[in-house]
């Protein structure tokens, strides 16, 4: 598959699960809520710095090197946190479901192939008969190792 299809499938698959307005949703709950950490937090002194903080909290890294030390900061900062939680495992749940789909879709179309051919055995060449032989056993091997 292409990667420009595969691009393209895969920003389909964020619009069906309704993902692409849950990170809509994010990232201006991010820039938002830097803006109060920013004001009322003493040792953040930039609206730069305030992203910085939320980044590293909700990436859990928490470096250490801003902190929150006001009760309303670090409810802010509890709430981001498990908020960028959620976001990453739906994320995460939406690009695993599309490859679960796109490794369906190829083995069914690889499925409809082998028994396009062995409706026209009779037609294939020689050639062909030892390609389909081959693939046969190594689907067999496959199938042994799974078991």
């Amino acid at each position: 598959m292409k990667k420009r299809k595969m691009s393209r499938m895969l920003r389909k698959a964020f619009k069906t699960a309704g993902a692409d307005k849950i990170i809509g949703a994010y990232l201006i709950v991010f820039f938002l809520a830097a803006i109060p950490i920013w004001l009322i937090e003493p040792g953040i002194h930039s609206y730069v710095d305030s992203l910085w903080f939320c980044f590293a909290s909700a990436t859990s890294i928490g470096y250490g090197d801003l902190t929150s030390v006001t009760v309303v900061g670090r409810i802010i900062t509890v709430f981001l946190s498990i908020y960028s939680i959620a976001v990453i495992a739906i994320v995460t749940a939406v690009i695993t479901s599309f490859f679960t789909d796109v490794a369906r879709f190829r083995a069914s179309d690889s499925a409809r192939e082998f028994v396009d051919e062995l409706e026209h055995l009779p037609e294939l060449s020689k050639e062909e008969l030892e390609d389909l032989s081959r693939r046969v056993k190594e689907f067999q091997k496959n199938n042994k190792r799974g078991s």
